[in-house]
């Protein structure tokens, strides 16, 4: 192949075709399109079931999902409410049901966990909210497991680079939570949940008019789960904690079509893990590992039109987290921030839309314990994007970033994609570069702290290039896609062993290779849903040992969903799901080389009593739990510091869970 997809695509060819969740309908939102009118109608212009407009944010055009030169998978609005339901306290269990896409527990002490997109690190994985960097340019795990998805309207994922878009933390893909907005009527929702293992969550959302052009929300939550020790072997399976949220927003929309948008987020939680009270490691000793956390955040997203169909947009975002850790007698002290401006033009001519715009990123850590390690990363960049409408059934789009990182030197990023719709066919291209600016914070060292880390020197910068090709067809009821992906990752970042109590960052002498396949076949007729999914993912890099490849480890091969679900508004739902997750390789486990595959089964049920819905839920109905297998404690510490094998099974076993959703007002 001479394209640039032949080279990253081949492998998947060969090696096994498969699936990739498809978008479901989700409420169209007020910024429907920056410098852009989105069209009303669904798919060649035929209506959707739902009567519903997918709008997508996070490509910054702003287009209808279907119209998307990129691939944009959104998880909508019922199937949030559906999610919320399972797990009201994060929106870990909403991402990790996108096939493709793998929450990844990076610390079983403390159960955080990051998101893995097509085989990539978590680390190069953006997460966005409202298309702003709230949570910081690289998410800490926990981040993750602190979003309750109370007030979403949809979640956007992109897989693939999107530095193009996005900047050095985009390398592996975006997932954008986009917030719901007020109407024209006030609504409340109250939302109360308790599981068998000790977990109780309430959340609230509040949301109005005030005026004829302004409206208010308030999100706010208390969670807490009390610390579960499942194996009676002295250490917390299930980390406790508690934890708060508010998150108050303003939208004000003018009559000329400018906009503003803000929102301000604080959440403190206490996270309490390692040895129980009384107990110690195998060393003999106790290891308590604590994390107290603090997050302020504010952003704005502001709009208005120049002149005919020219639009100024503006976004800034401020974020602050302090953390202070325990990982047995040492304690870290530190804080994250996170600085952020972007300005953009926008303009439809005819077939052709654009944007251009200039940006700013800081990214600062500093630690008043170890500050041998503090850094900060400021990066200008100026950013470019066309999309050409070439033909009815074919659209051309081009983006491309350059970054002027003061580390890293001056970065080009650039995005080509294709999409071509004849008939009921969907044929979607992409190919992507970027970087990701290498930080101390892998999985090894957010689980165990900095204290046996080495001060990183001379890292260079991580690159990738990625490419995608999907093939879709809907006709009636039936809609199914594959999608082929590849991805080359050079520089790649990994811990090296120097001494049994001392580790070191380096890059890797070699690419990181990842071929794979997603496969969707989804039956939708009269409120019930039928959704089946496979994943295939070959990932491989250079062995430590410098002799030959190996496969990347807690990647699976083979992951598969049957997930079934009937749901008629105003009634209730009932949904069934099973899960499969192959085999992965595991590295520095002394009680395996490879995992063993599981199967997830679970069952949900909602019904609907008025503004009342009761609900319950049971997760993990086999009670697959990796301690059954293998204990989840090193016989010795490991040089990085940390106490346990990696997480490749669930650790918390069978969930049952239930509560009520009470809603007021609205239409």
């Amino acid at each position: 192949m001479t394209s640039p997809f032949g080279s990253f695509l081949l492998a998947g060819v060969a090696c096994a075709v498969s699936l990739a969740p498809s978008p479901s309908p989700a409420q169209a939102q007020p910024e429907a399109r920056e410098g852009a009118q989105a069209v009303g109608d669904d798919h060649h212009g035929e209506a959707s079931d739902h009567g519903d407009v997918i709008i997508v944010q996070g490509t910054r055009s702003g287009r209808r999902v279907q119209d998307e030169p990129i691939r944009v998978e959104v998880i909508a609005g019922e199937e949030i409410e559906e999610k919320a339901i399972m797990r009201p306290g994060n929106i870990a269990m909403l991402v990790n049901e996108t096939g493709g896409v793998r929450v990844q527990v990076t610390s079983p002490a403390l159960g955080a966990a990051n998101i893995r997109i097509q085989g990539l690190e978590g680390r190069y994985t953006q997460l966005l909210a409202d298309n702003l960097p709230l949570y910081g340019g690289q998410a800490a795990s926990l981040g993750l497991l602190q979003i309750p998805p109370t007030d979403l309207a949809q979640v956007e994922v992109i897989k693939g680079s999107a530095s193009a878009l996005y900047g050095a933390s985009a390398l592996g893909g975006v997932i954008n939570l986009v917030s719901k907005r007020p109407g024209d009527a006030f609504e409340a929702e109250v939302l109360a949940n308790a599981t068998t293992r000790g977990g109780q969550d309430v959340t609230a959302y509040l949301a109005g008019p005030v005026g004829a052009d302004t409206g208010l929300s308030l999100t706010a939550g208390a969670h807490r789960q009390d610390g579960q020790d499942l194996d009676g072997d002295g250490w917390y399976d299930m980390a406790g904690y508690d934890r708060v949220t508010a998150r108050p927003r303003m939208q004000w929309t003018g009559a000329d079509g400018s906009s503003l948008y803000l929102t301000l987020g604080a959440m403190a939680e206490e996270r309490a893990g390692g040895t129980l009270p009384g107990r110690t490691a195998p060393d003999g000793r106790a290891f308590a590992q604590l994390q107290d956390t603090e997050r302020l955040d504010g952003g704005l997203v502001a709009q208005t039109p120049l002149s005919g169909l020219v639009t100024l947009n503006l976004r800034a975002s401020a974020m602050r987290q302090d953390h202070l850790h325990r990982y047995g007698d040492v304690v870290e002290d530190d804080r994250h921030t996170n600085l952020f401006g972007e300005a953009s033009v926008a303009a439809t001519d005819g077939a052709t839309a654009w944007v251009a715009g200039v940006a700013f990123q800081q990214d600062r850590f500093r630690s008043a314990t170890f500050p041998d390690f503090d850094y900060s990363y400021d990066v200008p960049a100026l950013f470019a994007q066309v999309e050409q409408e070439a033909a009815p059934d074919l659209t051309l789009a081009a983006s491309g970033r350059a970054d002027f990182h003061d580390v890293f030197g001056t970065r080009f990023s650039p995005r080509l994609s294709a999409l071509y719709r004849p008939g009921r066919w969907t044929v979607r291209g992409s190919f992507g570069g970027g970087f990701f600016a290498p930080t101390p914070f892998v999985d090894a060292i957010e689980a165990a702290g900095l204290s046996r880390l080495e001060p990183p020197r001379d890292l260079a910068a991580e690159t990738a290039r990625t490419a995608s090709l999907d093939v879709g067809y809907a006709d009636g009821p039936w809609e199914t896609n594959v999608t082929l992906f590849g991805a080359d990752i050079d520089n790649a970042t990994r811990l090296e062993e120097i001494a049994s109590d001392r580790v070191r960052l380096v890059n890797v002498a070699g690419t990181t290779r990842v071929r794979g396949s997603e496969v969707l076949l989804r039956f939708r007729q009269d409120g019930f849903t039928v959704t089946g999914s496979y994943v295939f993912v070959d990932a491989s890099e250079p062995d430590p040992s410098g002799m030959g490849r190996r496969e990347v480890p807690l990647t699976p091969k083979h992951s598969a969903g049957l997930v079934g679900m009937w749901e008629e508004h105003g009634k209730g739902r009932i949904g069934i799901e099973a899960y499969y997750t192959g085999g992965q390789a595991l590295e520095d486990n002394p009680y395996r080389t490879r995992s063993r595959p599981y199967l997830h089964l679970g069952l949900l049920g909602e019904i609907a009593l008025g503004r009342v819905s009761l609900f319950v839920n049971a997760e993990n109905l086999l009670d697959v739990r990796q301690t059954r297998h293998d204990p989840l404690l090193l016989p010795r510490r490991a040089a990085s510091g940390q106490w346990t094998v990696d997480a490749w099974a669930p650790l918390e076993g069978f969930i049952l869970n239930g509560g009520f959703r009470l809603r007021f007002g609205g239409h």
